[in-house]
């Protein structure tokens, strides 16, 4: 998975503290981007020289957001607690942590860029 983004630095800061806390470790760094790894899979956020635009829409055509596994109920709330200070916001706080819908128990948070993120609990033993 390839994300561009308009500012690698801030993308660093959140998508980085994030990912670290989720079980994925630092892969790859070079001037215009970072990568992450968890098993056979990786992540990579860019700064390509070719961005059209410098800002990203969730609601526009293209990516909405990136759903990752994020444990139990508590481990969610303590991740959805411990966002703020690493750059992202909850949203839908008047529904959360139900915003999926009853049978789901999920954290949807943005950060600066305008990126979302589903972070989804495990309920029953299923996420």
């Amino acid at each position: 998975m390839e994300v561009w983004v308009p500012d690698l630095g801030a993308a660093t800061r959140s998508w980085g503290w994030l990912l670290g806390e989720l079980g994925w470790t630092p892969f790859q760094d070079w001037p215009a981007g970072r990568s992450w790894r968890l098993g056979a899979t990786y992540l990579v956020l860019e700064e390509s020289p070719a961005l059209t635009a410098r800002a990203h829409d969730r609601l526009a055509p293209g990516l909405n957001h990136l759903a990752f596994h994020a444990g139990p109920p508590a481990a969610v709330d303590r991740l959805v607690a411990a966002a703020p200070a690493h750059g992202w916001a909850l949203l839908f706080p008047d529904r959360h942590p139900y915003a999926g819908g009853p049978g789901t128990y999920a954290g949807y948070l943005a950060d600066g860029q305008g990126y979302e993120v589903e972070l989804v609990g495990t309920v029953d033993g299923h996420p």
